[in-house]
């Protein structure tokens, strides 16, 4: 997907990435959304099919096909902001029951997880579960966060930091005039400028080498998106200020190029 090599490889064709992590090997995923539909119903009233059976198994193909033993979600495992409802808690509860047994998992917070450590860990058994505050951590050189805050310094300090909440998009026009929308990667380099003047510690070397940056699509295909090259708006606090050199893939790998530009 990229010239420069890169730790996080994205799935091709997926909303997915790979990476090496301490032990074995990492499958990251951003905004699974669980409960979804069900939040679109009591909400806005709009009746959507349940897909939480497709998710699952889009995921659990996903760590067949990748022999990941970890899970690293980067926020918004579940939709509800408060207590997840019965539709919700009951799609993750399967879900957690439907992992492979050795397969451990790790949760950032995300704005939509609520209280999330409260109940999740009943749905987890056995398996090993940690779950991060929103601000993130570092898993051998990947930092992960989730994006609706200013990362931690231990996500500053590893090579290549990642996180989800944008669910960036980009919309796509031909030349009679019909468009798409269609989600994208973003992948570039912090600028440091943003993170010195918070006057936030930093880790050592970040401003010689900041890390490589990684915005993950969101997993779940109903939950929109944030068109970035629109108007270059972000959810994120640090972007697009803190964005170098930040271009836009297509699922496929197609480099569509700095996502201003589009």
């Amino acid at each position: 997907m990229s010239t420069e090599p890169s730790i996080v490889e994205p799935v091709p064709g997926e909303r997915a990435a790979v990476a090496p992590i301490p032990g074995g090997r990492a499958l990251l995923i951003a905004d699974y959304h669980a409960g979804y539909e069900a939040t679109l119903a009591s909400e806005r009233g709009v009746e959507v099919p349940s897909r939480a059976r497709r998710r699952r198994e889009r995921l659990l193909a996903l760590l067949e096909r990748t022999g990941a033993d970890r899970l690293v979600v980067l926020g918004d495992l579940m939709h509800s902001i408060g207590g997840p409802g019965g539709a919700e808690r009951g799609e993750l509860e399967v879900l957690f029951e439907s992992l492979p047994p050795g397969v451990g998992v790790t949760v950032v917070k995300g704005n939509h997880d609520g209280a999330i450590e409260g109940w999740l860990s009943e749905a987890a058994g056995p398996r090993e579960l940690r779950i991060v505050p929103g601000d993130g951590t570092q898993i051998g050189d990947v930092g992960v966060c989730h994006g609706h805050t200013w990362p931690s310094a231990a996500v500053l300090g590893a090579a290549v930091v990642c996180h989800g909440h944008d669910h960036p998009s980009v919309r796509l026009t031909d030349e009679v005039g019909g468009s798409r929308v269609e989600p994208v990667w973003l992948r570039g380099r912090l600028d440091p400028a943003p993170f010195r003047a918070r006057g936030d510690d930093l880790p050592a070397g970040f401003d010689e080498r900041p890390p490589r940056l990684v915005v993950f699509p969101a997993f779940n295909e109903l939950a929109g998106g944030t068109w970035v090259n629109a108007d270059g708006s972000f959810l994120a606090p640090f972007l697009p200020d803190g964005g170098i050199d930040v271009e836009a893939y297509l699922l496929d790998g197609t480099r569509l190029g700095p996502y201003r530009t589009i």
